[in-house]
């Protein structure tokens, strides 16, 4: 079972509108209501492909109730942790040439308890768990220190923590070592404060992650492929995909296609990159289940094409 921890989780909506213009009435071809977060998205991505995942979120108000509602539908258990605030709404605009447009609410302001009752909640739903996939932003009131704790409390009852946020709160969970970080390419440039402009610059820099206390980086470089590094080697992951539709969630898809894969490893590495090929290959924040996946696709190699440039270099 894949855990999964989403301390600010969202209703997201995405609306499909052939170009975004700034003052005018843009109509949508199409639209989609998903539940939302890193961690979430990591659920579903896990349940599309048949596994069991329960999903740890604060959820409030309509919002809430609606994530909630959404989530059993796709076959997923949720642990709830009810909060006053109610569950925040993003949206997206994604335009036909793939560029994507999101506006993120802040989220609740969880009080003292709340804070206590999610930790605890994790700690109760882990104990069940082969992984716990800790995702995304921290809301108002957690300390940034607070994935920090849930690595720890994690290692403690012997489970594996892979973690996907960014900041102060991935420097400071580095230090409880957790088991696998999912950066991208901004984030990598970020945590290493520099910036990135090939797959040899990312290399170099997800090392310094695993020096500073990652057991292993997979690093996602977006249409430029996946690094995956560990204490065992590196490699390099490479997909083609004729067309991008919407890259929402793609990188939550490549965690949990990593994971339902063992987490570890050149295969895994090879299930993460079809996984977040076929997650843009479909609409809004669809995830794919395993018949939209393209394994004959993926290249992976441990010859790392260092010298490539970044399509999109991380500043």
């Amino acid at each position: 079972m894949i855990l999964t921890v989403t301390p600010n989780p969202s209703l997201d909506r995405t609306y499909e509108v052939p170009s975004l213009e700034r003052g005018e009435v843009v109509r949508a071809t199409g639209e989609r209501m998903d539940p939302g977060g890193k961690g979430v998205n990591v659920s579903r991505a896990v349940a599309a492909a048949g596994r069991r995942t329960v999903a740890v979120l604060p959820l409030g108000g309509a919002p809430g109730a609606l994530v909630a509602e959404l989530l059993h539908a796709q076959g997923i258990e949720v642990a709830p942790v009810p909060v006053a605030g109610a569950t925040r709404s993003n949206v997206a605009l994604a335009e036909a040439d793939g560029v994507l447009t999101k506006i993120n609410a802040p989220g609740p302001d969880l009080s003292p308890a709340e804070q206590e009752l999610l930790l605890d909640t994790v700690r109760r739903q882990s104990r069940a768990a082969d992984w716990i996939a800790c995702c995304g932003s921290l809301p108002r009131g957690l300390a940034s220190s607070w994935y920090a704790d849930v690595v720890s409390r994690a290692h403690a009852g012997g489970v594996r923590i892979a973690l996907d946020t960014s900041g102060r709160a991935l420097q400071e969970a580095l230090r409880a070592r957790p088991d696998v970080v999912k950066p991208n390419a901004e984030e990598l440039a970020e945590a290493v404060a520099r910036p990135l402009a090939t797959v040899g610059d990312a290399l170099k820099a997800a090392e310094e992650l695993r020096e500073m206390g990652a057991g292993a980086v997979l690093a996602s470089l977006g249409a430029d492929g996946q690094l995956l590094v560990d204490g065992a080697g590196a490699w390099f992951g490479h997909a083609r995909v004729p067309a991008v539709r919407s890259n929402v969630g793609a990188g939550d898809s490549s965690l949990a296609g990593f994971l339902i894969a063992g987490g570890s490893g050149p295969r895994a590495l090879a299930s993460a990159v079809a996984h977040g090929a076929a997650a843009v290959r479909l609409p809004g924040s669809v995830m794919p289940a395993p018949a939209d996946l393209d394994p004959a696709a993926v290249t992976v190699t441990a010859d790392i094409p260092v010298d490539r440039e970044l399509g999109e270099p991380a500043p």
